[in-house]
């Protein structure tokens, strides 16, 4: 069922998904329903799916200002109330993951159980190249605003941004990429002991995105958390090993389903 819901003047996409117990789905970063399609099949059989195109991606309405993780999250937590879900399953990949640490730790929504998968959420440890990379933007940003070339460089400015910015502050613009660099910065870190529902973590051994050491600092600080590392997978773990990755989310959940 392919359906839309205004929250907070907002046009959000969703689907719906068979029966049971009820899921929600969080995409990552650049991404939509779509890329959850492998995971929405699998869980389908036992489960209500909903899976969410995050506001500025997929189908959904691109806001007019920069949201925060809690704005997000209250978005989502509004979907919630506005369904009467009660007590649903959790599971999001990457930047939906940082949305569900924020909507759990810190605004305490209930959750039944949460799966993040190769999550976002902690502030990633810079390094001197980074540092550099960043100064030298900004310089060359600087010089280029100076009156007398404000007005022929507005070119010049987006190039130095594309050669010194990462792929994905590349491939975005406007009030989403002030989005981005509004996510990347906060650390989420204090928040995690706050998450009670039981965790499942699972990463790809060769994730460069949200490496395999912020899913061991997420293990040791949510309370009830464990992590499974897959080999031989990247950022989209879930899609990398989808048969491994189906194994162990159904194994999670088999209390949960609903028997055909």
């Amino acid at each position: 069922m392919v359906l839309f819901l205004d929250i907070s003047g907002l046009k959000i996409y969703y689907e719906v998904y068979g029966e049971g117990k009820e899921i929600i789905l969080l995409h990552g970063w650049g991404a939509n329903i779509k890329s959850l399609t492998p995971v929405i099949k699998h869980l389908s059989n036992h489960f209500k799916v909903y899976a969410i195109d995050l506001p500025g991606f997929g189908n959904s309405q691109v806001p007019a200002c920069v949201l925060s993780i809690d704005e997000y999250a209250e978005l989502i937590n509004q979907f919630i109330n506005t369904l009467s879900i009660q007590k649903p399953i959790l599971i999001g990949h990457s930047f939906g993951g940082r949305i569900i640490i924020c909507l759990t730790g810190k605004l305490k929504i209930a959750a039944h159980k949460i799966i993040l998968i190769d999550s976002a959420g902690i502030k990633p440890k810079r390094k001197l190249k980074y540092f550099v990379r960043v100064y030298l933007f900004k310089m060359i940003k600087n010089i280029l605003q100076l009156p007398l070339l404000r007005e022929i460089t507005k070119d010049l400015i987006e190039q130095a941004r594309n050669k010194f910015g990462s792929t994905d502050y590349q491939n975005t613009s406007g009030v989403m990429r002030d989005i981005m660099v509004k996510a990347v910065n906060e650390d989420l870190k204090g928040v995690l002991p706050q998450i009670n529902a039981p965790t499942l973590l699972i990463w790809g051994e060769n994730d460069t995105a949200t490496p395999v050491s912020d899913g061991k600092i997420m293990e040791r600080l949510i309370p009830d958390a464990g992590l499974v590392v897959l080999k031989n997978a990247g950022h989209y773990s879930y899609l990398d090993k989808q048969y491994d990755f189906n194994i162990i989310i159904s194994n999670f959940l088999r209390k949960d389903m609903r028997e055909e």
